[in-house]
């Protein structure tokens, strides 16, 4: 796909550039990559010269701008229908798109208390109530969504969708703060984490030189 650009933050932290990036890797979809690194000086300006929005990630395809997980995810499903990013049942892809879209919405607790780092382990770390809530309705997501559409497969809907992409870093969070779960979830989680794209993402992160301590982007 020529004139394919994704503009990232660090993969350590940057939980929404890890999102679309998914969804390009599983899409089997050839891009540039531009890692702006987050909360350096001039980040900025840098981020700016990419994103309307001023944030990562944004995907650039020749003319056109696309900036926003969800939205950048959408567009990598209409480059390439034959990757099935969407669920071809007409009730599963309801169910996907939900559960996407409370994803990008919503957790605020726990995308504030237990923030994206990959290649951290932290064990233990106490949450609120608040946050607690946010890691029982996942969970339950991933449960009640395995029972009804996962058959075939060890993701939400069998074989990778955007709703994997966006449940993505929250598999990596579970990990990094070895959060319990129930059985089923906990396989979910694993199943991600196992992903190859996964795998090249989070090796990568582990390469990243700069070490923060403070919320994600």
């Amino acid at each position: 796909m020529p004139d394919l650009t994704l503009v990232i933050g660090n993969r350590n932290y940057s939980s929404w550039s890890l999102r679309p990036w998914l969804a390009l890797a599983e899409a089997g979809i050839a891009f540039a990559e531009i890692m702006v690194a987050l909360w350096e000086p001039g980040y900025e300006a840098r981020v700016r010269a990419h994103s309307p929005s001023g944030r990562v990630p944004v995907l650039r395809h020749g003319a056109v701008t696309v900036w926003e997980s969800l939205a950048i995810c959408e567009y990598v499903a209409e480059l390439a229908p034959a990757a099935r990013l969407w669920p071809e049942d007409a009730a599963a892809r309801a169910h996907a798109r939900a559960i996407a879209a409370e994803m990008h919405a919503g957790f605020a607790a726990l995308r504030r208390e237990l923030p994206m780092n990959i290649r951290a382990r932290k064990p233990g770390r106490p949450v609120s109530p608040e946050a607690a809530a946010d890691i029982a309705r996942i969970a339950a997501i991933w449960s009640a969504t395995r029972a009804r559409f996962g058959a075939g497969g060890a993701l939400l809907f069998g074989r990778f969708t955007i709703a994997d992409a966006m449940y993505a870093p929250v598999a990596a969070r579970f990990a990094t703060y070895d959060v319990a779960l129930p059985p089923e979830a906990s396989a979910y989680r694993d199943a991600v984490l196992a992903l190859p794209a996964m795998r090249r993402w989070a090796e990568a992160a582990a390469q990243e030189p700069q070490v923060v301590e403070r919320l994600e982007i």
